[in-house]
């Protein structure tokens, strides 16, 4: 098997770490040869704040993949989370050298849209564009070859922190990984769940990881807002904890067999049994009073929400509704309570089949590693369709380097 067919997401999350393996037969064709998971230690709220624990996650997740695989991973596609992200929308202009636009005029007005003030201390992680206008003429997607004297583009870029972004790079590393791509978790996430009608009628993903919830608001198939909220499935499960008293992985067995975020559709005399901490004897809790605890939890992400869209005025964009993926997504009646508080139709979204994929991995806490995997293959794709994929690896490893060099005379200047 050719090595450089072979590509890998790895998902490194607050509460698990997934590693997937596929090998890309053709630009269309990907096929799922691997998976590892294993829980992740070190991580909080989606930022590394012990390394030692975060690179034996990440190993004991890669081994696994490998095993399975039958082969070596000597890159991957890292997907990025945490609060320290934060987007914005840009826009640039030039005016167009030949009267056909070319794909410099494309990358000189991307360049011109990112230059933007941004911190020292951030960088920029993703320009994507939402759409490029001609003179009068607006919502074209793909201006190259078309005729016009000014290239206008308005995109959305995504910053995070220099030193945050280093250190999951550098824990990545030190399993022998080499970071190709970083990602935005959610935008990884859409690309496995949501579908392209989907995104041209406006819709909010929403992933409910471990320590965040990543949104990602979509309209006319670009991305127009993305937003990483500090709330995730670990808070629901610390108030269970705290509200009745046990230990964390207790909570989180009560929350994943037994959570409902609605109390009153909930038989109000049953109840199970937990067991308290060490010492203690178990004792019987009503299943309403678990409900009320986590519906508790659930109606303040909901209204985070709500303010996201209110604030950024994008009530009247989404048409599509809203689709909930990730591990916190599972929680019974989730989909119900935020169709109700939030106004709009709300469904849980599972990944897209595609590569072989197993029933197991037909979840949506799986959503952002087969989108990383997917991203991963899009971008092989340019290898694919260009003639020579020697020069054309050269061409990148100069363009980054370039980057590199651009961003330092940034800084200094």
């Amino acid at each position: 098997m050719s090595e450089k067919n072979l590509i890998v997401g790895l998902d490194v999350g607050t509460t698990k770490v997934c590693t997937i393996v596929g090998v890309q037969h053709s630009p269309t064709d990907i096929e799922i040869i691997g998976i590892g998971t294993h829980p992740s230690h070190g991580l909080k709220k989606g930022s590394v704040v012990n390394i030692d624990k975060t690179v034996r996650s990440i190993q004991n997740s890669v081994e696994e993949a490998k095993l399975m695989a039958g082969v070596n991973i000597s890159s991957a596609t890292i997907g990025v989370a945490g609060s320290h992200i934060y987007s914005f929308n840009s826009s640039g202009v030039v005016a167009v050298r030949d009267k056909e636009i070319t794909q410099e005029d494309v990358d000189r007005v991307l360049e011109a849209a990112k230059a933007v003030v941004i911190p020292s201390d951030r960088e920029i992680i993703h320009v994507i564009p939402q759409e490029f206008r001609v003179d009068n003429t607006q919502g074209i997607k793909n201006p190259i070859g078309m005729c016009g004297v000014r290239l206008e583009v308005h995109v959305h870029i995504v910053t995070g922190s220099i030193s945050l972004i280093q250190n999951l790079a550098k824990c990545v590393e030190q399993t022998g990984i080499k970071p190709e791509h970083i990602t935005l978790q959610p935008i990884a996430s859409s690309e496995a769940v949501l579908s392209v009608e989907e995104k041209e009628m406006g819709i909010i993903l929403v992933d409910i990881g471990g320590g965040t919830t990543d949104l990602a608001i979509w309209k006319d198939g670009s991305l127009i807002h993305s937003q990483i909220i500090p709330v995730g499935g670990n808070h629901f499960t610390n108030d269970l904890a705290v509200a009745l008293k046990i230990p964390h992985a207790e909570a989180e067995r009560v929350k994943i067999n037994h959570g409902s975020v609605l109390s009153e559709k909930l038989n109000q005399s049953a109840h199970i049994t937990v067991q308290g901490l060490s010492g203690t004897e178990p004792r019987e809790v009503q299943l309403s009073v678990i409900a009320q605890v986590l519906g508790a939890r659930a109606e303040e992400l909901f209204d985070i929400i709500k303010e996201v869209i209110a604030d950024k005025n994008l009530s009247d964009e989404i048409t599509g509704g809203v689709v909930l993926t990730g591990g916190g997504a599972l929680i019974k009646g989730l989909s119900e309570m935020g169709e109700y508080l939030l106004e709009r139709p709300t469904k849980i979204g599972y990944p897209v089949p595609f590569g072989g994929m197993t029933n197991i991995m037909q979840n949506p806490k799986f959503s952002t590693v087969l989108g990383l995997l997917l991203e991963n293959g899009k971008r092989s794709n340019t290898v694919y369709t260009d003639n020579n994929n020697h020069n054309n690896n050269q061409m990148d490893l100069i363009g980054r380097l370039g980057d590199s060099l651009r961003s330092v005379f940034k800084e200094i200047f």
